[in-house]
């Protein structure tokens, strides 16, 4: 159980840590990107501004500060010397679309015939701003309104900083990650010791009391036979032999759920022929059901073979069909299906319901749960016997789900296939 709940106590920490690590990493790459965007369009657009040239020849007006950005909290500002720094290359037309001006000075990886083939499908495109490989582009019209230039920035040292931001944290996230995962293990124990403290209390409590019940129970049964031997049965006497009977099946199942409970205990296991186990068991339950009227329709694939504990298995069924013929009502009928898919097992157990119950189905393996109190009392059952039915099938590496259909209860067990005998 301690190292069931460690386990747990790691994965839900280091899910929790890996979210909040890709949420930074994120966020900080993110606006990284944004920030370097944002700083490639000012750029752009002051070049835009001065006409190609770096150099402010004039004073920008309050309108025009606007088209290339006045810088933010985090960008860094715009000055001659940095644009100083920028790789760029420009191309000047004029009215008449002819190339008047090639400007390549400011870069060394492109010469004047790819600037103007550059240029000439930027203008084809018909957007005044794009991208074309690595370089951004803005179209403007010419200082002396008789023509155009087209600009093209070269964005590939920021995004070489770009990527290797990126990389330095994804490291820097990973070295964390393993740290933490280190520090998470050798504080889970000490984290989850008081939980797991009163568990095993809990489980140790049952299991005494269940046993030292074992005996008072086996006096009232013999006391009971004595006196009804010698002054014969009335209503007390059978009243004190079914609740203490009652008692004794409360008492098995408590047992039960605590040894399911305990991980580390290991029952004998071999494969079992379900289809036959099956057979063997569903007869013991047609005469509680005829005497509601209930009708048992079974369709039951022969040759199924799953590997686990017979014992276990035998309990699972009879929880499931006494659960089914408790509370089927009268003249309903229970449908019992076994068939193999692929891999799987599945089986399927449904019974006719006046009035469903008005909680979800996964309520229902609740330890002590009752959807109606005066009914489980009148039916003998105890509220636990859905969850012993859940521990089996936890403990067989199964499942059991349980879904509403109109008037109808499904109860539906998945576990792994062995191989056919043959």
């Amino acid at each position: 159980m301690t190292r069931t709940l460690q386990k747990k106590f790691i994965t839900t920490a280091m899910l929790a840590i890996t979210v909040l690590i890709l949420v930074l990493l994120g966020a900080i790459n993110g606006i990284y990107c944004w920030i370097s965007g944002q700083q490639m369009e000012r750029m752009l657009g002051m070049l835009a501004d001065n006409g190609g040239a770096p150099s402010m020849q004039r004073e920008m007006t309050e309108k025009e500060m606007p088209q290339r950005g006045r810088p933010g909290f985090l960008d860094q500002p715009i000055d001659e010397d940095t644009a100083m720094s920028a790789r760029y290359f420009m191309v000047r037309y004029n009215s008449d679309g002819e190339v008047v001006q090639t400007d390549i000075s400011k870069i060394a990886s492109v010469t004047e015939e790819e600037a103007g083939k550059m240029a000439d499908k930027a203008r084809e495109n018909g957007d005044t701003e794009g991208r074309t490989e690595q370089f951004r582009y803005k179209i403007t019209e010419s200082r002396d309104g008789k023509g155009s230039v087209v600009i093209f920035l070269d964005t590939s040292s920021q995004m070489h900083s770009i990527l290797m931001v990126l990389g330095i944290s994804i490291f820097i996230g990973m070295l964390c990650w393993s740290l933490m995962l280190v520090l998470v293990i050798l504080l889970s124990k000490k984290a989850i010791l008081p939980i797991a403290e009163n568990i095993e209390k809990q489980k140790q409590f049952v299991t005494d009391a269940g046993h030292e019940i074992k005996t008072p129970l086996a006096i009232i049964m013999a006391n009971t036979d004595a006196m009804e031997l010698h002054n014969g049965e009335n209503k007390w006497s059978r009243n004190i032999r079914e609740q203490t009977i009652r008692l004794n099946g409360l008492m098995q199942n408590l047992l039960a759920l605590a040894k399911m409970d305990e991980g580390g205990v290991k029952l004998p296991s071999s494969d079992i022929l379900l289809s036959s186990l099956l057979e063997e068991i569903l007869p013991s339950f047609y005469e509680p059901a005829s005497l509601k009227e209930i009708i048992i329709q079974e369709n039951i694939q022969p040759d199924i073979i799953v590997h686990g504990n017979r014992d276990n298995m035998i309990r699972l069924i009879t929880i499931l069909m006494d659960n089914a013929v408790k509370y089927t009502s009268r003249k309903g009928n229970i449908k019992v299906y076994l068939e193999r898919k692929e891999n799987t097992v599945a089986l399927n157990i449904k019974n006719t319901c006046d009035t469903l119950p008005e909680v979800e189905p996964e309520k229902l393996f609740d330890r002590f749960y009752r959807g109606d109190s005066a009914r489980t009392q009148k039916s003998g059952g105890y509220g636990i016997g859905l969850s012993v039915a859940r521990a089996i099938t936890e403990s067989q590496k199964g499942s059991i789900t349980a879904s509403y259909e109109e008037k109808q209860i499904i109860f539906t067990v998945r576990l792994k296939v062995q191989n056919a005998w043959s």
